[in-house]
C-alpha cells in the first residue's frame, strides 16, 4: 500500500510539471504574438506600435531563451505568484482563489444532493429490478441525462425565479442563490450516479457473503445496510471524483446563466478578454486540482475495497 502511495504521489508530480509546461506555453501556441496580444487586450487596438512591442517584450522578459523563461515563470508560480490579471489588474491567485472558493461551493452541494438522491435511488431499483420503480429510475436516468443545462436553467429561473417568485434568479449573495443552480448542476450527475449505484448494488446483491448474512437471519434492510452499501458504493466514490474535477471549471453554462462568479465565468471572461495570465493561471488551478481530485479518489477506492486493499498488501 505505501509502495502504491508513494508510485501516485510520483506520477502526479510528474503531471503537475507537465501541466505547468502546457500552461507556460498558452500564449505561444495559440497563434500569434503573445506580446502583440497582451497590449491588444489593454488597449483594443489593431495597430500596435512596433516600438511598444519592443519594449514590452523587454519588459516582461519575453527576448529571452523559452526554457529560461520557464523557470522564471515556474518559481513565480511555486511562490503564488501568478501574475496580474490584464482586465481587472488585480493577482491572478487571489481572483483565483475566491472564484475556486464559490465554484467548489457550487459542485459540492450539487454531488452532495446527487449522491443523497441517487444512492437509496439506485438501491431500491435494484431491490426490485424490472418493477415500477426500476422502470422509473431508468426512464428518469434518460431523461435527466438528454436534458441539456442551457435549457434547463433558463427553464428553472422561469419557473421557480420568475412566475413562483420563490428563489432569485442570479448572482451570488447568499445561501438561497445557491439553491437553483446547485439543483441544474445536480441533475445529471444524479442519473449517472444512480445508474452506477444500481448496476453495483445488483452485483453486491449476488455475492456470497450476501446470501451468508441472509441465512444467519438478518432482513434484507439490515443487510443492505451493513454489507451491501460499503461495497455498492464504492464505484460512486470514483464517479463523485470524477464529477467533481469537471465541475471546477466545467459548469460554465450555469455560471454564465446565474451570474455565478465561479472559476468556469472566470474562465470564459478570461478568454473573451484574451487575459493571458488569468488563462494561464486558471488552466495550472483546474488542471492541477483535477489530478489531485482523481489521485484521492484511487487511494480511496483502495481502502474501500477489501479485494483492492489485499492485493496492494500482497
Amino acid at each position: 500500500m505505501l509502495t502504491t502511495l508513494l508510485q501516485r504521489l510520483l506520477i502526479l508530480g510528474l503531471m503537475l510539471l507537465g501541466v505547468s509546461l502546457l500552461a507556460f506555453l498558452v500564449p505561444f501556441v495559440s497563434g500569434g504574438d503573445p506580446v502583440r496580444t497582451i497590449l491588444m487586450s489593454r488597449v483594443r487596438d489593431l495597430a500596435v506600435d512596433p516600438a511598444a512591442v519592443e519594449a514590452m517584450r523587454v519588459h516582461l522578459g519575453l527576448d529571452r531563451p523559452l526554457p529560461v523563461q520557464y523557470s522564471a515563470w515556474l518559481w513565480q508560480a511555486l511562490q503564488g505568484d501568478l501574475g496580474y490579471s490584464f482586465t481587472s489588474g488585480r493577482p491572478v491567485s487571489a481572483e483565483i482563489g475566491r472564484a475556486l472558493g464559490v465554484s467548489v461551493t457550487l459542485a459540492l452541494v450539487a454531488l452532495g444532493l446527487a449522491t443523497a438522491v441517487a444512492v437509496p435511488l439506485g438501491t431500491l431499483a435494484a431491490l426490485r429490478p424490472g418493477r415500477a420503480v426500476d422502470n422509473a429510475t431508468t426512464l428518469m436516468i434518460q431523461v435527466f441525462v438528454a436534458t441539456p443545462e442551457y435549457w434547463l436553467a433558463p427553464m428553472a429561473i422561469l419557473v421557480f425565479a420568475l412566475y413562483l417568485g420563490w428563489l432569485p434568479s442570479a448572482g451570488w449573495t447568499s445561501w438561497s442563490s445557491l439553491v437553483l443552480p446547485a439543483m441544474v448542476l445536480s441533475l445529471r450527475p444524479m442519473a449517472y450516479f444512480t445508474q452506477v449505484t444500481r448496476a453495483a448494488m445488483v452485483d453486491v446483491l449476488q455475492a456470497p457473503y450476501i446470501t451468508a448474512a441472509r441465512s444467519r437471519g438478518l432482513s434484507m434492510r439490515q443487510t443492505v445496510m451493513r454489507h451491501g452499501l460499503r461495497n455498492g458504493s464504492v464505484p460512486v466514490v470514483t464517479f463523485f471524483a470524477l464529477w467533481l474535477a469537471g465541475l471546477l471549471g466545467g459548469s460554465v453554462v450555469i455560471e454564465v446563466i446565474f451570474a455565478i462568479p465561479g472559476m468556469g465565468r472566470l474562465l470564459y471572461e478570461a478568454v473573451t478578454n484574451r487575459d493571458i495570465p488569468m488563462l494561464q493561471g486558471g488552466f495550472v488551478c483546474i488542471v492541477a486540482l483535477a489530478i489531485l481530485i482523481n489521485t484521492i479518489a484511487d487511494v480511496l477506492y483502495v481502502l474501500l475495497n477489501p479485494a483492492m486493499r489485499s492485493r496492494h498488501v500482497h
